[in-house]
C-alpha cells in the first residue's frame, strides 16, 4: 500500500486505488488518496515546520548525500518499481536511478555554497559609511508537482533544491507513479531529514492540485506537466513564485554536412527512450534536402533494429507506454496523418501498451503528430532545403523547450543559439540532451524558469537586502 506522509507520519488515505503493471495490466499494489481534509492537514503542518525547523546548511549537505548513498545501495528494489510503475525497460531505469543519484548529490553542494552579494553602496557619489550586502532565506513551503515519465529523477530536481535551500515540501507526484515517490520519501528521512520537512500526497491532479493551488500557506509552485495545466498553476499562484516546465514539440536538425552515423545513433536514442515519452524526445527531424533520401535509410534501418516488448526482457530497449488509453492516442494520431498522406517507413504497430519505434515520412503539417506533442515513440521526417527555413520550422510552434542541430560548420554552431527559439540550444546533440547540473527550461509555452539545483535553488529562495550605516 502506498501510504500518504503527513506531519511527519505515513497514514492511510481517503480511500484506496489499484495500481496495475505498465506492461501486463496486473494488479501490483495500491495507492492511498489524500481526501480535502488531508490535504489541509500536510500543508498546515508543512508550514508548521518551517517556522520551527532550521537546518544549518551543512546538516542539509550531510542529508543529501546519505541519501545519494541510500539511493544507490537500494538500485535494485527502485529499478523493480520503476518497472511496474512506468514500463522502463532495465537500461532506462538505471539512467533514472543514477542521474537521480547525481541530482541529489549536486543540490547538497549547493547547499554549503548559497551566499549572496556584496553591494558596492559606496561606490554613489557622495555616500560614504554604509555598506550593503545580500542574504538568500528559504521561501517557506515549497509545493512540487510531478509527472510521470521521471518518476524519480524529476522529483528529485525539484525536493532536493528545496531542501537544499531551507524549504520544506509538499510533493504531489503523478497517480499513476506513486511507489517512486514513496521510496524517495523514505530515503530521505532514512538520511537523517526531520519527517516533518517533506510531506507526500496521492490522488488526481484535479482534485489535489486545485486544493493545494489554493492554499496561501504555499509561497512557491514547481511543476512539470501541460501547458494547460501550467497556466491554471500560473493564474492561481498570482505572487507567489512558480517554476513551470511544460509543453513541448522537440526538433532535431540534420544539415547536408552532418557527421550522419553520429545523428542517426543519437537521434534513435533520443526519440525512443522511455517510449518517446520524454518533453524533449526527439518528435521532428528536419533533414536538408540533399541528404534527406539517404539520411532517411539510414534512420530507418537503425529504428528496425531497436528491440521492444516485454521491459524485463534485457534485450528491450522501448517498453510500454504508460497505459494502454495513451497508446491508443498515439495509434490514432499516426491513422489520422496516414490519411492525410504520411507513409510509414518502419513501426506504426501497437500491441496494448506497446507501441513499435516509429518514423514517419511525408506527413501533412496540419497532423497532430507535426503541431501537437505526441509524447510516444514517434519520430516525423521532414526536409528542408536551407539552415534558415530549418529554424523557421523548427521554431514554429508555440513551444521552445529544447533543439538539436547536427553540423560540422563551426559559424552556423556559434549563431544556432540565436536563431533557435528554445532554451535550450544543443550542437552535435539531440533535443534530448541533458545533463543534470546544466539549467534546464523553456520559452513561450514551454513555460519558464529553470531546474538544475544551482539554478533551482535560488528559485526556490528569497534574495533579502541588508544596509548599514555606521
Amino acid at each position: 500500500m502506498s501510504k500518504l506522509l503527513i506531519a511527519g507520519r505515513w497514514v492511510a488515505g481517503d480511500h484506496s486505488e489499484v495500481l496495475t503493471d505498465c506492461y501486463s495490466g496486473q494488479p501490483y499494489g495500491e495507492m492511498g488518496v489524500a481526501s480535502a481534509r488531508q490535504v489541509d492537514e500536510a500543508v498546515g503542518a508543512a508550514a508548521q515546520a518551517a517556522r520551527r525547523i532550521r537546518l544549518s546548511p551543512d546538516e542539509r549537505y550531510r542529508i543529501l548525500m546519505r541519501a545519494a548513498d541510500l539511493m544507490q545501495a537500494r538500485k535494485d528494489k527502485l529499478l523493480d518499481t520503476l518497472v511496474s510503475e512506468t514500463g522502463f525497460p532495465r537500461g532506462d531505469g538505471e539512467n533514472e536511478v543514477r542521474r537521480c543519484v547525481q541530482t541529489l548529490q549536486l543540490s547538497a553542494e549547493e547547499a554549503r555554497r548559497l551566499v549572496g552579494d556584496i553591494v558596492p553602496m559606496e561606490a554613489t557619489p557622495g555616500l560614504k559609511n554604509r555598506m550593503g550586502y545580500t542574504v538568500l532565506v528559504p521561501r517557506g513551503v515549497v509545493c512540487a508537482i510531478t509527472p510521470y515519465n521521471s518518476p524519480l529523477n524529476v522529483v528529485a530536481h525539484k525536493v532536493a533544491p528545496a531542501l537544499a535551500g531551507g524549504n520544506v515540501v509538499v510533493l504531489k507526484p503523478s497517480e499513476l507513479t506513486p511507489l517512486s515517490a514513496v521510496a524517495l520519501c523514505q530515503i530521505l528521512i532514512d538520511a537523517g531529514l526531520p519527517p516533518e520537512c517533506i510531506s507526500l500526497l496521492h490522488g488526481p491532479g484535479a482534485a489535489i492540485g486545485r486544493a493545494l493551488l489554493d492554499d496561501s500557506r504555499i509561497q512557491f509552485y514547481t511543476f512539470t506537466g501541460s501547458t494547460r495545466v501550467g497556466r491554471e498553476i500560473q493564474q492561481a499562484a498570482g505572487l507567489r513564485g512558480t517554476q513551470l516546465e511544460l509543453g513541448s514539440i522537440a526538433s532535431t536538425i540534420v544539415l547536408a554536412d552532418a557527421d550522419q552515423a553520429l545523428a542517426v545513433g543519437k537521434i534513435v536514442a533520443a526519440g525512443f527512450r522511455k517510449a518517446g515519452q520524454v518533453c524533449t524526445s526527439v518528435q521532428r527531424v528536419l533533414i536538408q534536402r540533399p541528404i534527406y533520401e539517404a539520411f532517411l535509410e539510414k534512420l530507418v534501418e537503425a529504428t528496425r533494429k531497436v528491440p521492444y516488448g516485454d521491459p524485463r526482457q534485457p534485450e528491450t530497449v522501448v517498453g510500454p507506454m504508460i497505459t494502454v488509453q495513451q497508446a491508443e492516442r498515439a495509434e490514432q494520431w499516426l491513422a489520422e496523418a496516414v490519411r492525410g498522406g504520411a507513409r510509414v517507413l518502419v513501426g506504426g504497430k501497437r500491441e496494448r501498451a506497446v507501441f513499435a519505434p516509429t518514423i514517419l515520412a511525408d506527413a501533412p503539417p496540419d497532423a497532430r503528430v507535426v503541431c501537437e506533442e505526441v509524447f510516444a515513440p514517434i519520430i516525423v521526417a521532414i526536409p528542408v532545403d536551407t539552415v534558415e527555413q530549418a529554424y523557421e520550422r523548427a521554431n514554429d510552434t508555440p513551444y521552445g523547450l529544447a533543439a538539436g542541430l547536427f553540423t560540422r560548420d563551426l559559424s552556423v554552431a556559434m549563431q544556432a543559439g540565436v536563431n533557435l527559439q528554445f532554451g535550450g540550444v544543443h550542437i552535435n546533440e539531440t533535443s534530448s540532451s541533458r545533463v543534470d547540473v546544466m539549467p534546464f527550461g523553456g520559452v513561450k509555452d514551454s513555460g519558464f524558469g529553470r531546474e538544475g539545483p544551482r539554478y533551482a535553488v535560488r528559485e526556490m529562495m528569497e534574495e533579502r537586502l541588508v544596509t548599514i550605516a555606521f
